[in-house]
């Protein structure tokens, strides 16, 4: 069979996207500590999946092939695969102390990790950062910004007069429902972050009529407050809300004050109709994390050397 030349130069292109795509949608083993942070840094804000393995693990072995297939399932997020015997210095940076661990990146950040061959949890733990369909939810907001959602630590957060079958859980990720309080539009919202983070940002989205529109903002609240200190108490920043901040587009705040929170507290005090129903599709955070050292990173799990249990 003969290609003219046109047909060589279409035969050959196509091979190279092939071989581009196949590569893209594959594990990419890491050779060294300075490979590793390459491929975290060319990752931007796309979700990171890094599997830290030993040939002498028999865990590892068994969920190797499993892990193998995820780069098809998942496109949009990168698979990394570190033998800890080859990269010792990037297992021990990542307190990597028992195989297989699975940890989870995103703008060059720790943001999760699984322990233990469970197939299972590992892909839920995907599907929570990623989105159940696949589809990678990140955005790049530039200046090493990135929405922060993934870092607030849901078990820690309350919402003070949320209704019973719209609460806090379901405005804080894009497909879970929405907040809507219950005896009035007042409401007192309290989230708490894994890590220290700054914040440039919020993102609103809400219907016009029952979007909030004057809020007060807290940081760093022992507890949470009630509406009567939110009445009275100086906040960081107050912000008016006009129906075209509620559309999704950030709103920024004075970000010079919002450099180290662990904590933010907004208080609702009206929404933009004036009526007894304030509700919210999704609070979304804008801003960065501080690279901090979590302590449980670093727990030593019991058993033999290497394996998790």
């Amino acid at each position: 069979m003969r290609f003219n030349d046109s047909a060589k130069t279409f035969y050959f292109a196509a091979s190279y996207n092939y071989i581009a795509i196949s590569q893209e949608m594959s594990v990419r083993v890491i050779n060294d500590e300075f490979h590793f942070q390459s491929e975290l840094s060319a990752a931007g804000i796309r979700l990171v999946v890094v599997d830290f393995t030993a040939s002498w693990c028999g865990p590892c072995q068994r969920i190797a092939p499993h892990f193998e297939m995820l780069p098809n399932k998942y496109p949009k997020a990168v698979f990394l695969k570190v033998d800890v015997d080859k990269c010792q210095d990037t297992a021990a940076s990542q307190g990597v102390s028992a195989m297989p661990t699975f940890i989870f990146y995103r703008n060059r950040t720790q943001i999760d990790r699984v322990q233990g061959a469970d197939i299972n949890a590992l892909e839920a733990k995907i599907q929570e950062h990623i989105g159940s369909d696949g589809e990678d939810a990140g955005e790049d907001y530039g200046q090493g910004l990135m929405e922060l959602n993934t870092f607030i630590s849901k078990q820690e957060c309350e919402c003070l007069n949320e209704a019973d079958d719209h609460c806090l859980s379901h405005c804080l990720t894009s497909s879970g429902g929405y907040l809507q309080s219950d005896c009035d539009e007042q409401l007192i919202l309290s989230i708490t972050f894994n890590q220290v983070v700054k914040i440039h940002s919020l993102k609103f989205k809400a219907p016009h009529q029952l979007g909030p529109k004057e809020i007060k903002i807290f940081i760093n609240q022992p507890r949470t407050v009630d509406f009567d200190q939110a009445e009275s108490m100086t906040s960081v920043q107050d912000l008016t809300l006009d129906p075209k901040d509620l559309e999704g587009t950030p709103v920024n705040l004075r970000f010079v004050k919002f450099q180290n929170v662990q904590n933010i507290q907004i208080f609702v005090k009206n929404n933009q109709s004036g009526g007894e129903v304030t509700q919210l599709d999704y609070l979304g955070f804008i801003g960065s994390p501080i690279l901090t050292t979590k302590m449980n990173d670093f727990k030593r799990v019991a058993g033999k050397k290497g394996e998790s249990h």
